[in-house]
């Protein structure tokens, strides 16, 4: 998970200064779940909400979660990306970035 939240790009919130570096909060189900990961959130500054295994239920996480299983369903639209038909990375991140762009611009269509 170490080299995930590194690769985060600065994140812009509309509040002057410099754009933070990392999200405050990380929200991830009990699969996440270990010491090692609320060490590595916690040595960056990153609030974690994970739900612990045989604790705490994970219907909390739900209201969140609901977001990136949308987002990745519409990744899922562009077949190109779940199978991966292609072997180079540089080809796979630019299909990736062209169906995030296709995502962008209809979600400004719904709304223009």
């Amino acid at each position: 998970m170490a080299p995930t939240l590194d690769a985060i790009p600065p994140l812009r919130s509309g509040r002057r200064g410099r754009p933070r570096r990392r999200p405050d909060k990380l929200h991830a189900d009990k699969a996440y779940d270990a010491r090692v990961r609320r060490q590595e959130c916690r040595a960056r500054g990153i609030t974690s909400r994970i739900a612990r295994r045989g604790i705490e239920r994970s219907d909390r996480l739900g209201r969140h979660r609901w977001v990136v299983e949308r987002s990745h369903a519409w990744f899922n639209r562009a077949r190109r990306l779940p199978v991966r038909y292609e072997r180079r990375a540089d080809i796979y991140e630019a299909f990736t970035l062209i169906q995030a762009s296709l995502i962008t611009l209809n979600q400004i269509q719904r709304f223009c």
